[in-house]
């Protein structure tokens, strides 16, 4: 059965999408079957799997409100054993609209339960934000994946971010737990970065990840191409960190 697994952080621009898409692809590049899930209205890790969103007539807002099953959203992208379901504006529309579904939080858990058992590992894409979109992801998870940008409001954010996973935890997935913190952005040569890693490490230390992502020109521009990093440039910083980050993912899991 495969783990599903919420990459999740409410603040925007701190390489959530980034992660979700290269950490996917690395992980398909291993050998592993992968579900990507655009929870995100922005769209932009379906863009980075260079997947049309004008062309997808169901997306996950159709799954999510009940519309489409997810295998009928599912989308075959060209690369090694990654499938996606697209997002689209529409998505944002949802917030509104499962307030009038009965179980609201529950939708995408049961719409996932229909492919579980068909990929090794189902990665959800959040949007920056905790409304419903984010409590139905982090309801339908195992473990939440935290991206974090080494900069001094991160840990204020971690923070809240905490406070609402125990929350759901609370709530409605009494079995969720963190999977990992990934150091996003990092530039080892700032006196900043050194005090966030010390930080984290003293409140998670056994969930930081010991592969972090610098910040790299080339990550940032292979989603203009449609491209996660290994497929744009495999021999780049960003390419590597992604695989050592796989390679990492994969252990812990005891998969690898």
């Amino acid at each position: 059965m495969g783990k599903i697994i919420s990459i999740v952080n409410q603040k925007g621009g701190v390489g959530k999408t980034t992660t979700a898409v290269n950490l996917a692809a690395a992980i398909g590049i291993a050998g592993k079957k992968v579900l990507l899930v655009d929870a995100d209205p922005q769209g932009n890790t379906t863009s980075g799997y260079g997947v049309n969103k004008r062309e997808s007539v169901n997306t996950s807002y159709e799954v999510l409100i009940g519309k489409s099953g997810i295998a009928a959203a599912t989308v075959k992208t060209q690369f090694k054993n990654v499938d996606i379901v697209p997002s689209s504006m529409d998505l944002a529309a949802a917030e509104v609209d499962l307030i009038a579904i009965e179980r609201r939080e529950s939708q995408l858990k049961l719409a996932l339960s229909a492919v579980r058992e068909s990929y090794d590992y189902i990665l959800i894409d959040c949007p920056p934000s905790l409304g419903l979109i984010t409590i139905n992801a982090l309801n339908a998870c195992d473990t939440v994946l935290v991206p974090i940008q080494c900069e001094y409001f991160a840990l204020e954010g971690l923070s809240q971010l905490m406070s609402s996973v125990r929350q759901v935890k609370r709530l409605y997935n009494p079995t969720l737990e963190i999977e990992g913190i990934v150091l996003t952005m990092f530039d080892g040569r700032l006196n900043l970065t050194q005090q966030v890693v010390g930080e984290i490490k003293k409140y998670f230390a056994t969930k930081l990840y010991k592969t972090v992502i610098p910040r790299a020109v080339r990550l940032s521009e292979a989603p203009s191409y449609g491209m996660p990093i290994q497929y744009y440039d495999k021999r780049s910083k960003g390419a590597d960190a992604y695989n050592d980050l796989a390679k990492e993912f994969l252990k812990r899991n005891r998969r690898g």
